[in-house]
């Protein structure tokens, strides 16, 4: 450099030297620009899934008469936490990836699946070191949602997912803690099967909280779905014939801005013309938990609320958490020990949180977890098949800073998935098409080993699900008619009469008809919002007192019960401006002062 340096100078005069030193670094400044469209444009190739493309053929297939392998002609990609021999696992981490060796072993279940005919064609990005559900990895990037580019693909598994979404091949594997395979395959669309905790071989799998996760896959098209399920839990054949009964989760629901119809009544419909199935019920499992899970009793008190629904669920989640956070410690502290100087900047903030975490009260964790399969073993017996929503919200868009609406976005995202994870039961996530230009889901979840049970059920289910969907999203909303206001305050007399006497649900109907009379009167909609809230329909109530709102901008009561709504929503940021907006038009209002404090302390 400094011989280079002293020509550059005894030549400064000569403007040759200053014509080959501009088109030098121009050349340099060409090749950088170059190099960087190339990596974009194979980045939009493979939609940013791949971390390494490489390919393992199949198993030679077996002489006659023996039976075909069942997965060939197909391709599939793994998650960076499965071992390949001679390659690095990365874990999703570049420093991870330094300080480990090649694989000696091909983990047990890619093995399987080659054994079955199918072919493995690369490794994806993950969340770094399987610690989140949202999808984004800020040392390979964030792997692009097929069907919303600038909102997120879901994690931990989000390559994965992004890979069957984007047809690049015909399923996938991605491990599942705490929704590393349900929520991105909400997010990108398709199909996502987890497992009943431990069913499926974990040798030669990085683990990340080994009591809650679980290999799981991805597929388009239920048929693979299910094909690969059979290869992996090596089941048989034949198929179930017993009865199927739909439980729906009312409270859940209650947690998504979906309207009911594009769950609930999809699922109805889908099944009326189907053979097999019972007339569904009906549960809050917040409170069916609540009742049968005692020792989740000091999680629910140290959160400093009454044991409602949203409250159990939030506690039920934390503890899942808290699992998570004292097993990904316990496996790996010894290695960030020795890391320590790259812990911060190089680690996502979960990861370290994780690393740094303490917990006094390991064998109460545990002994939730155990209580909570015995409870939905008992909730769903050897027929029962809960209907929940995957998600509560569409996918967050692309590097949210927004701390308040992410954690509350998380929190009910885990208030959902904490059942199975907790439970150690099997879920899959089914796509119903889209709702705002959003995709949505429905998850059916059975017990504890009844696999093969759920995915026969999806094979039965499938086409008629699709079909309700379309039909479905076709629909125009039906609009009310207004009528007599002498008939309309008559119906309104006898919901308060109703409410008054604790019918709740009679209450409800006596308001509905005076809507339809009377649309126009925010007092209706507010009183049925109250009715709502004794039921614990939450998002309903969120509905009527928002239209009472647009009536009636100065309707105290309806901001009032719209921010107890949303507080049972588990959306604090909104519920304390509804509470602020009440003392504004009335400032003495003691319930409004009480709520707003609470909520500031809650959410700070």
């Amino acid at each position: 450099m400094s011989n280079t340096l002293t020509l550059i100078q005894s030549n400064a005069s000569n403007p040759k030297v200053w014509v080959v030193i501009g088109v030098t670094l121009a050349g340099i400044v060409i090749l950088a620009e170059t190099r960087k469209r190339r990596i974009k444009a194979l980045r939009e190739e493979d939609f940013g899934a791949f971390l390494d493309r490489f390919e393992l053929l199949p198993f030679p297939p077996p002489p006659p008469p023996a039976a075909k392998q069942s997965l060939s002609h197909l391709t599939f990609s793994i998650s960076d936490a499965f071992d390949v021999k001679d390659y690095i696992t990365g874990f999703g981490s570049p420093q991870w990836k330094k300080t480990h060796e090649a694989a000696e072993k091909t983990a047990v279940v890619i093995t399987t699946l080659l054994k079955h005919g199918a072919t493995c064609v690369g490794k994806t990005i993950m969340d770094e070191l399987g610690f989140g559900v949202i999808g984004e990895n800020k040392h390979y990037g964030t792997p692009i949602n097929p069907l919303m580019p600038s909102n997120v693909p879901g994690g931990c598994s989000s390559g994965s997912a992004v890979s069957v979404g984007a047809e690049l091949v015909d399923f996938s594997l991605g491990i599942d803690t705490t929704g590393g395979v349900r929520i991105p395959a909400s997010f990108c669309g398709i199909l996502g099967f987890r497992p009943s905790q431990g069913t499926v071989s974990s040798v030669g799998v990085l683990p990340t909280s080994q009591s809650l996760e679980t290999v799981g896959w991805f597929a388009r098209d239920p048929s693979v779905l299910c094909q690969v399920g059979h290869a992996l839990l090596n089941l048989s054949a034949v198929p179930h014939k017993r009865q199927r009964s739909l439980i729906f989760a009312d409270d859940l629901f209650e947690l998504s801005d979906i309207p009911k119809q594009k769950y609930v009544h999809v699922v109805r419909k889908a099944i009326e013309n189907l053979s097999g199935y019972q007339t569904p019920k009906h549960v809050s499992v917040g409170q069916y938990v609540a009742s049968n899970v005692p020792s989740l009793v000091e999680f629910c008190e140290e959160s400093g609320k009454s044991q409602n629904s949203a409250s159990t669920l939030k506690a039920l989640s934390s503890v899942m958490l808290a699992i998570q956070r004292h097993e990904l410690k316990t496996n790996h502290e010894e290695w960030s020990q020795t890391c320590k100087s790259f812990l911060g900047p190089r680690f996502s903030n979960d990861v370290v949180t994780a690393l740094n975490s303490r917990n006094e009260s390991i064998k109460s964790l545990y002994k939730v977890k155990t209580e909570m399969r015995a409870t939905i073993q008992s909730l769903l017996k050897e027929d029962g098949i809960l209907v929940i929503p995957t998600v509560a919200d569409p996918p967050p868009k692309l590097n949210t800073k927004n701390k308040n609406s992410m954690k509350e976005f998380l929190d009910r995202t885990y208030a959902l998935s904490s059942i199975a994870s907790m439970s150690g039961c099997c879920q899959v996530t089914i796509p119903l098409g889209e709702h705002g230009d959003c995709p949505i889901s429905v998850s059916f979840l059975t017990y504890y080993g009844g696999d093969k049970f759920l995915l026969d059920t999806i094979l039965d289910v499938y086409a008629s699900l699709q079909d309700q969907a379309e039909i479905a999203s076709s629909l125009d909303p039906v609009s009310n008619a207004n009528g007599s206001v002498e008939a309309s305050e008559l119906m309104k007399e006898k919901g308060n009469a109703a409410y008054k006497g604790r019918q709740w649900n009679k209450a409800v109907n006596f308001y509905t008809e005076a809507i339809k009379l009377n649309g126009a009167n925010a007092t209706y909609y507010c009183n049925r919002a109250a009715a709502y809230l004794e039921l614990g329909c939450f998002q309903q109530a969120e509905e009527d007192c928002t239209e009472a709102i647009s009536i009636d901008k100065k309707n105290v009561k309806a901001y009032l019960r719209r921010g107890t709504a949303r507080e049972s929503l588990v959306r604090y940021k909104e519920a304390a401006a509804d509470f602020r907006h009440a003392l504004v038009l009335e400032p003495q209002n003691k319930t409004a002062k009480i709520a707003e404090k609470r909520l500031r302390k809650l959410m700070s």
